[in-house]
């Protein structure tokens, strides 16, 4: 299920584009030196990847703690029915029980500290910038995150999210150098698409949860059989 997390992410790389976009397009680097420019570029990705990774650290951490007391495979089938339910409810009703809401005032005090950092061009600007970006709230992020709890362990919840991360580098780094090419009709038509990919991901993490016995989509669970039989030695 890996994969999947790489793939939201390509997919999704052009709402990625319309929420952090005006950020990278705001990023201060050197336009005389093309390899330094790239450099920053590289480092700004890095720091997203890493704050990715954290988030995905803690939210696997969680899907951990629901996979001791049992409850991968309902948790798997609960994840996708949720990714399923986010794209087909209406967004102002989604929006009118949006649970982020209390989480504003901190959001707010990221969006602060990215626009001190834009400000300055030392060498840790981007790696700042990009790791400050990778907390800003995003729908995509969320679907991201219920794949990082059905992964059921902290490591595997970080990596899903690096790779998620991964997934939106390439077409984010083509909105910094050329801008002009993610404009027009194109860009529609894959937005169209990214609530149809969502809705096949989270019908991958249902079938996941269901072990039907299909290979590397939906595999038998694994029960360990512990014999009760004791040798007695007189």
């Amino acid at each position: 299920m890996f994969w999947s997390g790489l793939i939201l992410g390509l997919m999704g790389s052009l709402h990625c584009v319309g929420m952090c976009g005006p950020i990278a397009f705001m990023l201060p680097v050197d336009q005389s030196n093309s390899l330094r420019k790239f450099g920053q570029i590289f480092i700004y990705h890095f720091g997203r990847l890493m704050a990715y990774g954290i988030i995905g650290l803690v939210f696997g951490l969680l899907g951990k703690g629901l996979y001791v007391f049992g409850m991968q495979q309902k948790l798997s089938i609960a994840i996708g029915v949720l990714m399923i339910l986010v794209v087909l409810i209406p967004y102002k009703t989604f929006n009118r029980y949006n649970l982020s809401k209390p989480i504003y005032k901190v959001i707010s005090k990221v969006k602060n500290r990215l626009g001190l950092a834009l400000k300055k061009k030392s060498p840790d600007t981007f790696l700042t910038i990009g790791f400050l970006n990778g907390f800003l709230p995003c729908g995509l992020v969320y679907m991201a995150l219920f794949g990082a709890i059905a992964m059921g362990s902290a490591v595997k919840g970080s990596l899903y999210m690096v790779l998620f991360g991964l997934g939106t580098v390439p077409l984010m780094t083509t909105a910094i150098y050329f801008s002009g090419l993610l404009k027009g009709g194109m860009r529609q038509k894959v937005q169209r698409l990214i609530p149809v990919f969502v809705v096949v991901v989270g019908v991958l993490f249902i079938l996941r949860g269901w072990g039907l016995g299909i290979p590397y989509i939906s595999p038998k669970p694994v029960v360990e059989v512990v014999s009760s039989q004791m040798e007695c030695h007189e």
